[in-house]
């Protein structure tokens, strides 16, 4: 079934696809009436309906194996992968389904936008690395990330103007884009030792892509290749109540501790993420036209 956001007859609308690797929450469902709503909101131009004529918005729920098909991609401006429960690095048929499409996409240059899990299929599509994350397990709640102090000459990065040194965003993960074998010690010594991206390149994102920001606890918190593809590691569509929806449910599974999940809690009442900043990030990515 393909959900859609229908544009306005007669006008020459951005076409956007939402790739959905999970499925509805109960609580998304009930607060946002579904993850492709939560999704619009945040990345799209403020409207669910292609308001005059703008944008408009499909959903393909690739968990469930479903994707466009081959003939319909030229009619998309722009792709969203989502993030997933399930792991990036699983060969599931959805999955490398998945894998292929991205390297389609990314062949016809065509731009895909990954978020969380989206971030990491995008990377073992294109022959980078992804794996658990060897420094402590799960990362959920709020994380500072390190923009690399030399950037890429991308069009959708000037479009942003100043960019910050540091950016807090939601973080929900337990898988990451893999780094080489150093230990806990050894690794966070060379994070607070780099600056540039020339550090940067012995982590494993695929090649040809770019490391734009990390943190203490994940290598790769952000990368893109040229203009036409950007993963990112946390969840800049999440808002706080859908982040304390989620952590309740993971501790009522016993997926975390109570007491680590109260630990989030007592940080998200402290802090927030720079939301504003993220949301901004991800249109100008979807929306900035690339030079020919």
């Amino acid at each position: 079934m393909k959900v859609v956001a229908a544009d306005q007859p007669g006008s020459r609308s951005r076409r956007y696809a939402l790739l959905l690797a999970a499925r509805d929450s109960e609580y998304v469902l009930k607060a946002y009436g579904g993850y492709f709503n939560v999704f619009v909101s945040a990345f799209g131009c403020g409207t669910a309906d292609g308001g005059e004529g703008e944008e408009a918005w499909d959903m393909f729920r690739a968990v469930d194996g479903e994707l466009p098909a081959e003939g319909d991609l030229d009619g998309y401006d722009g792709f969203v992968i989502s993030g997933s429960p399930y792991d990036a690095y699983a060969d599931e048929l959805w999955i490398l389904r998945l894998c292929l499409l991205v390297q389609d996409l990314v062949a016809a240059r065509k731009r895909v936008l990954g978020i969380c899990f989206g971030h990491q299929v995008i990377c073992r599509a294109l022959g980078g690395r992804v794996g658990k994350a060897r420094i402590g397990g799960w990362d959920i709640g709020i994380r500072e990330v390190t923009m690399a102090a030399t950037l890429p000459p991308c069009r959708f990065l000037h479009a942003l103007r100043d960019l910050p040194t540091y950016a807090k965003i939601t973080e929900c993960h337990q898988d990451e884009v893999r780094t080489p074998r150093f230990s806990s010690k050894q690794w966070r010594s060379m994070i607070l030792t780099c600056h540039t991206y020339t550090c940067m390149q012995v982590w494993e994102a695929p090649v040809g892509a770019e490391v734009l920001a990390w943190s203490d606890k994940t290598g790769v918190e952000m990368f893109c290749v040229g203009d036409h593809v950007l993963g990112i590691q946390g969840h800049p569509e999440y808002t706080a109540d859908i982040l304390l929806s989620l952590i309740d449910r993971l501790s009522s599974t016993q997926s975390i501790t109570e007491s680590f999940a109260e630990g989030v809690k007592r940080q998200l009442e402290a802090t927030g993420p720079d939301r504003e900043f993220w949301l901004k990030l991800c249109r100008s990515f979807l929306k900035t036209e690339e030079l020919a």
